[in-house]
């Protein structure tokens, strides 16, 4: 039998990098070759391949129906971008073919489709994938099956107006502690543009006013949303990925920052097409005030993947466009940086329900429109994963990218 004789069964994607996966873009052509290596002659009907592409989206929520009543609600949607199938190998007159011992190759070629696709994704709640399978049927055996995957990056070019365009916002909060007033609390922050790449600098310009009586501690933090979307419900996830400590601002005193750096992990760009997934980041610019909530500014990014005053236009393969573009790929992390903070310790639980009732009262509205804010990248593999909350991982995790902690924070 063929299963015995069945030495080797792989799918090879052709690369102009030796041990580099190719990257792929909407309308660039995917090339490979399934191996086939047999220890003896064998009998094969048929060799096809099937290349396809989704996103998909699930999740369960428990609900209560009374005191004594429980039960699941279930959620999903997927959305279609690939749907390609190709016969490698069967003779016209439906009879089989013989396979001398030795090694075989099956080339295969197809086009990705020329709309826009969307960036491969792996989150807590859903996913995009792209993945060439192939099944090789034999006389009296049993179908053989492989699948591998393949990345596709969309590109985000951060040299348009939009995202070339400065932001910036102005907050303030009367700080206060039962029934007492400590006085207000001011920030006023800014940043040179709205996008920037893995591994860039964001250069900070803020001024901090505290008028009250206490002491409080300004900080920045770089915050990745998932949000899943599913028969008009919403399910949402949020991630630190970098944190600034800044100094801290006595009563009556005003802080001023210069353009303090934080850096961009090697985090995945945003996803703002697709309709049931979107990765979005904002630079969220807080003050802890002790005795009371957070006074938080928040000043939309987009993390793109063509960086500023690129070389080069684009070309047919991404692959080569991104020889230089995505170093965020390859990035060191620096030695010694402190972990990002929970997302709990930067959002108050009050805050976590306002928010999350602000989100339920627009689930009747165009989903489309709702999303306006703004995964850490496996490099062998080039799938992209959220950065993940430590302690669901290590107690003494190797932290991401961070300034070491001040003294004072």
């Amino acid at each position: 039998m063929i299963f015995d004789k069945l030495k080797k069964f792989d799918i090879v994607f052709d690369s102009p990098e030796v041990d580099c996966p190719p990257v792929y873009s909407s309308g660039d052509v995917v090339s490979g070759r399934v191996v086939l290596e047999l220890s003896g002659e064998s009998r094969v009907d048929s060799l096809k391949l099937h290349a396809e592409g989704f996103a998909k989206v699930h999740w369960t929520e428990s609900r209560s129906a009374g005191s004594s009543t429980a039960y699941t609600q279930n959620y999903g949607d997927e959305v279609e971008y690939l749907n390609r199938r190709e016969v490698l190998l069967q003779a016209d007159n439906g009879e089989v073919t013989v396979l001398p011992a030795g090694k075989h190759e099956f080339p295969f070629s197809f086009q990705l489709p020329e709309e826009t696709l969307v960036t491969s994704f792996e989150g807590k709640h859903g996913s995009i994938r792209y993945w060439v399978k192939v099944k090789l049927h034999r006389p009296w055996a049993t179908v053989r099956k492989i699948k591998k995957e393949f990345t596709v990056i969309e590109p985000i070019d951060i040299n348009t107006p939009a995202l070339l365009a400065p932001q910036a916002g102005t907050k303030d909060k009367m700080a206060r502690a039962w029934y007492r007033s400590f006085g207000q609390v001011s920030v006023t922050a800014k940043i040179d543009r709205k996008g920037y790449t893995p591994g860039e600098v964001i250069p900070v310009f803020a001024e901090f006013d505290n008028s009250t009586s206490r002491s409080v501690v300004p900080k920045a933090f770089i915050i990745q949303t998932q949000t899943f979307i599913a028969r008009g419900t919403m399910k949402q996830k949020r991630s630190v990925v970098a944190t600034l400590c800044g100094d801290i601002v006595g009563a009556k005193r005003r802080e001023t920052w210069h353009g303090r750096a934080i850096k961009i992990p090697p985090v995945g760009p945003s996803i703002l097409q697709c309709r049931i997934i979107k990765v979005e980041y904002m630079l969220k610019v807080c003050v802890d005030v002790p005795g009371t909530s957070k006074l938080c500014l928040e000043l939309p990014l987009v993390i793109g993947t063509i960086p500023l005053h690129p070389f080069g236009s684009r070309t047919s393969s991404v692959s080569s466009q991104y020889s230089v573009n995505l170093e965020w790929l390859r990035m060191a992390i620096p030695e010694q940086p402190e972990p990002p903070p929970d997302y709990s310790s930067v959002v108050t639980e009050e805050e976590a329900e306002q928010r999350h009732n602000a989100v339920a009262s627009q689930q009747a509205e165009d989903l489309s429109g709702i999303l306006e804010r703004p995964l850490m990248a496996f490099v062998q593999e080039f799938r992209f994963r959220p950065p993940p909350v430590y302690s669901e991982i290590d107690p003494n995790p190797q932290p991401i990218n961070m300034r070491p902690r001040c003294m004072t924070c």
